[in-house]
């Protein structure tokens, strides 16, 4: 059995409200587990967004259990959440799934730069309402005939891939990163504003509670990290 001791008990907290609001998305979601020294990495892929979401998690021991100074596993997002204990900072990480086909691409490590062009983050939650507004007054106006899920994913795709600001960013990064809690309103216990970084064919928004992944459009299947 191998235990993940968090850092403390907010870690232990933050990781289980992001495993929630994965399962909020998908019920079967997965989530591909990279640990180093003291820093985890927990991938997701929310369906809805098309993106891929990662939460960075403190440890405070870098290994327990067999857990060596790499680690690297795909498991049930709801079996993980199902273990966490809150007041203990602890996780049992359970048994291996066999991993959905976006565990086996991830961003690259390295060779991340900034990006300019972000809009503040007002600007950015703006956006976001904005864009949701418009999909419910389009998808509204339709007749019945034309209320098919075909017309929805068509409106939807048009609305979410269009880019935020000056970037090639599309909204649907904005969104999920607002649904998935790393974009809050200021105040937070958190430092900092989002930042967008860009690495090869990969954008990444960075923000203090987690980050949002995406493959820039029209550039294939190359320039991938599979690991």
């Amino acid at each position: 059995m191998t235990v993940l001791h968090l850092a403390d008990e907010g870690e232990a907290a933050d990781l289980a409200a992001f495993l929630s609001r994965l399962l909020r998305y998908d019920r079967g979601a997965a989530v591909r587990l990279q640990a180093a020294g003291t820093a985890l990495a927990v991938f997701g892929r929310p369906p809805s967004f098309e993106v891929l979401a990662i939460r960075a998690v403190r440890l405070a021991k870098p290994y327990e259990n067999g857990l060596d100074v790499t680690f690297d596993m795909t498991v049930s997002a709801g079996e993980l959440l199902e273990s966490i204990d809150e007041p203990a900072g602890t996780a049992v990480v359970p048994e291996a799934v066999t991993g959905p086909p976006w565990a086996g691409v991830l961003p690259p490590r390295g060779g991340w730069r900034p990006e300019a062009g972000l809009p503040a983050p007002d600007a950015l939650r703006a956006m976001v309402s904005a864009a949701v507004r418009e999909f419910r007054s389009r998808t509204e106006e339709l007749t019945p005939e034309r209320r098919t899920r075909a017309e929805l994913d068509r409106v939807g795709r048009e609305i979410w891939s269009r880019p935020i600001g000056d970037t090639a960013l599309p909204v649907r990064a904005v969104h999920a990163a607002q649904s998935l809690g790393f974009l809050r309103p200021p105040g937070g216990p958190a430092a900092g504003e989002p930042v967008l970084f860009s690495s090869g064919a990969w954008l990444r928004l960075r923000t203090p509670y987690g980050s949002i992944a995406v493959r820039r459009a029209g550039l294939g299947a190359f320039d991938v990290s599979v690991r």
